[in-house]
């Protein structure tokens, strides 16, 4: 599932300004624009922006969308998706399910199971469990990430029911993912430690409001926010699990684990679908890479509410489960570094030759990035340092206070 807790209320990554947006993959307001037989419309990209004016059939928004090229690019990689993209699926008869690590309700012991999880459940931290919370309210999030998918030209599944391999490994990731949310929200009831309502109307609330990735509906820039997205979500899950296990409940380490080791076999799906485009035109995987870098990628659960949190408080919620989880080092600002020096590394960026003079200069901004984020990361901890500690309650944890900076 998409998890990237990037550390907004940390800093704010801004492109030099020698570093202008890639006009190919991205847009603004048009200049000039004659709305003769144009038709106009309204998007917003982030809540907080200024709406941004998409003109149809005009000069700007043909640079954003897949070019014809890019198309083919696409469809010829179908043999690519049918074969070693749908391998990394597994059968459902093979895959585990969430009653695998859930108390059997027909035995006789399932009472005393569950007061056994209650009672493992007390070593774990509020920390660790408002960060475990919001990551299983990302998970339940699941509707939101398959209709984004279902947004990219030529891998979308128009009827819903596509027999193509695009279309059939959107819905096979999906059911694959659909048990991430399932498993954590009923081990995290069992628990005793969670309350329930408000958790479920965060889970309401966000899928109502939806996200944009930015991704403007190319493929190229999706497979790599996806790219980026399940690694960091395999990064926040193999931490909980670490600290679950420190914590005394080894069975929820586990179940941390496996949802890792999941979105690990995902997180090489998608970085292979780049691999496949880098191939076939480097030059738009070179500068589709640059451009969501230059974005930011987007963080899936950023509209989280539970409808008390900033009436309380003038903070998003989000805001303040992201400072919970960076300061418990489950998911950083380092981490959102570490992510592409991998990917920049995965894809071999430095390496590519025979590049378009656009898509040099991309490369070489990706190249810097990496450092500049952890100087800003750094930079960001020592003023935090200078700042007395702040607690603040979570709904989830009725009303419980922990510590955000």
């Amino acid at each position: 599932t998409f998890l990237t807790q990037k550390q907004t209320h940390m800093f704010t990554l801004q492109p030099p300004a020698s570093c202008a947006p890639l006009r190919a993959f991205s847009v603004g307001n048009p200049k000039n624009a004659k709305p003769s037989r144009s038709t106009a419309i309204i998007t917003r990209a982030r809540v907080s922006d200024s709406p941004r004016i998409i003109v149809e059939n005009d000069e700007e928004t043909k640079k954003f969308r897949l070019r014809d090229h890019q198309r083919e690019v696409i469809r010829d990689m179908g043999d690519f998706a049918s074969g070693e993209l749908m391998g990394l699926l597994k059968p459902t008869d093979k895959n585990w399910q969430p009653q695998d690590f859930l108390p059997d309700p027909e035995s006789e012991e399932f009472l005393d199971n569950i007061k056994e999880i209650q009672k493992r459940a007390e070593g774990v931290s509020d920390d660790l469990m408002v960060v475990l919370v919001g990551d299983m309210i990302t998970e339940e999030a699941l509707p939101t990430y398959m209709n984004m998918l279902n947004t990219l030209d030529e891998t979308k599944d128009i009827t819903g029911a596509d027999g193509t391999p695009w279309a059939q490994w959107t819905r096979k990731w999906t059911a694959e993912e659909n048990r991430h949310g399932d498993l954590m929200n009923k081990y995290m009831w069992m628990t005793g430690k969670c309350n329930m309502k408000p958790i479920e109307t965060t889970i309401q609330n966000l899928i109502g409001s939806g996200m944009n990735p930015q991704t403007d509906n190319n493929p190229y820039l999706g497979f790599v926010y996806t790219s980026f997205q399940e690694r960091a979500t395999k990064i926040s899950h193999g931490n909980t699990a670490r600290m679950a296990l420190e914590a005394g409940d080894d069975k929820l380490a586990k179940i941390c684990g496996i949802i890792a080791a999941d979105e690990g076999r995902h997180e090489i799906a998608y970085q292979r679908i780049i691999d496949e485009v880098k191939k076939r035109d480097p030059d738009g995987a070179v500068l589709a890479f640059a451009d969501m870098m230059k974005k930011q990628i987007t963080m899936p659960a950023h509209l989280m509410d539970d409808g008390q949190h900033k009436a309380r408080t003038g903070r998003d919620l989000f805001s303040d489960f992201a400072a919970v989880a960076e300061r418990s080092g489950v998911y950083t600002a380092d981490d959102y570094a570490d992510i592409m020096e991998h990917l920049i590394k995965r894809w071999e960026i430095n390496s590519i030759t025979g590049l378009s003079a656009e898509a040099m200069e991309a490369q070489e901004y990706l190249m810097k990035q990496p450092d500049r984020i952890r100087k800003l990361a750094a930079f960001g901890k020592k003023k935090a340092a200078k700042k007395g500690p702040m607690t603040e309650s979570f709904s989830w944890i009725f009303d419980r206070e922990v510590q955000i900076n």
